[in-house]
C-alpha cells in the first residue's frame, strides 16, 4: 500500500466531502439525519484554503482527512474522516498521530475535539480522555451529547 499524507487542496473539496458523508453514513444514521447533516459534511474549496487540513492519499487518491484549528490556545481537531472501505486498516491512527505531531511542533500543549459518540472509543484507544460534554440535540435524540475529549501533547 502506497500511502502519502499531504496538505488538502481546494480542488479536493468534492472528494473529501464524499468521504466525510460516507464515513458518517457508515454508522447507520437515518436518511433524515444524514440529509440534515449534509451541509456540515459538504466542504467548499475555500474551506481548505482557510483551514489547515491534511489528507491521506492511496495511490494518488484521497481516502481520508483531518482538520486542525486553534481554539482557546489549544489545538482542536475539527474533522477526522476515513472512507468506509479503508476503515480498520490503521489509516485513522496514522492521521491521528500526524495531527499529534503537527500540534506538538506548533507549540500546543493539548489537542481537543468533540467526538461523534460512535468514534469516542477510537479516540480513547488513541489516548484521549473525556473532559466534558457538548449538547447536540437532534430530532431522534433531543438529549444527545457529544463527548469533548483531549490528550496532552
Amino acid at each position: 500500500m502506497n500511502i502519502n499524507i499531504r496538505r488538502a487542496l481546494p480542488e479536493d473539496a468534492d472528494i473529501l466531502s464524499k468521504i466525510a458523508f460516507s464515513a458518517k453514513a457508515h454508522w447507520d444514521y437515518s436518511k433524515h439525519l444524514m440529509e440534515m447533516w449534509k451541509p456540515q459534511l459538504t466542504f467548499s474549496d475555500d474551506y481548505f484554503i482557510e483551514h489547515e487540513s491534511w489528507t491521506v492519499e492511496l495511490d494518488g487518491e484521497p481516502i481520508a482527512f483531518y482538520t486542525l484549528e486553534e481554539r482557546d490556545r489549544n489545538a482542536w481537531m475539527e474533522n477526522l474522516w476515513v472512507s468506509p472501505e479503508h476503515m480498520g486498516k490503521g489509516i485513522g491512527k496514522q492521521l491521528f498521530l500526524d495531527a499529534l505531531s503537527r500540534s506538538r511542533s506548533s507549540g500546543y500543549l493539548i489537542l481537543r475535539l468533540e467526538a461523534d459518540p460512535n468514534a469516542a472509543g477510537f479516540y480513547k484507544k488513541m489516548g484521549m480522555y473525556k473532559v466534558g460534554e457538548s449538547s447536540r440535540p437532534i430530532d431522534e435524540d433531543p438529549s444527545r451529547v457529544l463527548p469533548v475529549m483531549e490528550i496532552k501533547l
